[in-house]
């Protein structure tokens, strides 16, 4: 209906298996019906039905069985409102918007902009203090090495976390399609503020081991 929109993450080991339409069509499916049931918690997604008398799960491992390579459903986040839009970029990243006003075209304009700039909250005030206090220990201590006066550093200071708030805020960043406008006058203009949104890129936050090759050799021979 356009108000909701959720997106799944699933995980393959290889890039020539995240091209393969039968691991698409689990995706996509296992999607379809996490969003049915509206919920994104992974466990309960993987009890619910999948077709042909399966579950998510056992489809999981029917598919795992059939590609010869570990497949898991990584995580979920559901969003909503009164305009929902969605944008992918290929099928590494994923963003999802909830408007009040404006249409699903202003949205996913938008939509595109966050999958391109990777904004960190929508307005200024929405960046946690913690994170604003440790910025400004850090732009204090550059500033004062400069040597200048402590009313220039202050300045300095400011004007740093100014930058700094306007770099990771989605409404103070210059919209991609034309730079000279900021994403949060392009949605003024159209009458429509931004509630929220989610922005979902493979992989993210998950070590990677890293094999050194030679002494693995070197641990087999021995």
């Amino acid at each position: 209906d356009g108000k909701s929109a959720l997106l799944l993450e699933v995980n393959s080991q290889t890039d020539f298996v995240a091209k393969d339409a039968n691991f698409s069509e689990f995706a996509n499916k296992v999607a379809q019906i996490a969003l049915a049931n509206n919920t994104t918690d992974v466990v309960a997604i993987s009890g619910l039905a999948y077709g042909d008398g399966m579950s998510v799960e056992e489809a999981r491992v029917a598919l795992v069985q059939k590609i010869g390579e570990n497949i898991q459903v990584r995580r979920a986040v559901l969003v909503q409102g009164d305009i929902v839009a969605t944008y992918a970029h290929g099928i590494k990243i994923g963003v999802a918007i909830a408007l009040t006003g404006g249409d699903v075209e202003l949205g996913r304009d938008i939509a595109m902009h966050v999958a391109a700039s990777t904004p960190m909250v929508v307005n200024p005030t929405d960046v946690p203090a913690d994170l604003l206090s440790r910025e400004k220990e850090i732009y204090a201590a550059k500033a004062r090495e400069s040597g200048k006066p402590e009313n220039i550093v202050e300045k300095m200071i400011e004007g740093s976390l100014k930058k700094y708030l306007a770099e990771v805020s989605l409404t103070e960043q210059a919209f991609v399609k034309d730079p000279d406008v900021t994403v949060g006058a392009l949605v003024k203009k159209a009458g429509a503020s931004i509630n929220s949104f989610i922005r979902l890129e493979v992989g993210e936050g998950i070590e990677k081991k890293e094999v050194d090759f030679a002494a693995e050799v070197a641990a087999q021979v021995a």
